[in-house]
């Protein structure tokens, strides 16, 4: 176990993260990326959109701002409308060739998800 300090007399409470007084940390404010296991999946889904079939990207470990930038270059490269929920990229229609391709080109490991 490492050696922390988790309250001092002279500011109180202490941040466990970064060491600072509770009042100053930072912490909170720092994006931190999703947790991944390395592989994107791209899965269609239909369930919940009655009978309309999305692309559902998942798995990227990028932080919040960097999913919503990925998510509009690939909402126009694609050609479509989509959104960004919960960590996920929707992308309308069955576009899971043209995602791969595109995901490929950025480096990262791709499978398609589902039947």
């Amino acid at each position: 176990m490492k050696d922390r300090i988790v309250f001092s007399t002279d500011s109180g409470r202490m941040c466990p993260e970064c060491g600072k007084p509770l009042d100053e940390c930072i912490c909170s404010e720092i994006e931190k990326p999703r947790p991944t296991d390395g592989i994107v999946r791209i899965k269609r889904e239909t369930k919940g959109r009655k009978g309309k079939g999305v692309s559902v990207v998942t798995g990227l470990g990028l932080t919040d701002s960097q999913l919503k930038d990925l998510a509009s270059e690939l909402k126009k490269k694609c050609g479509c409308g989509g959104s960004l929920k919960d960590g996920q990229i929707e992308i309308q229609g069955d576009k899971r060739d043209e995602l791969e391709k595109i995901l490929k080109e950025k480096g990262y490991k791709v499978k398609q998800a589902g039947g």
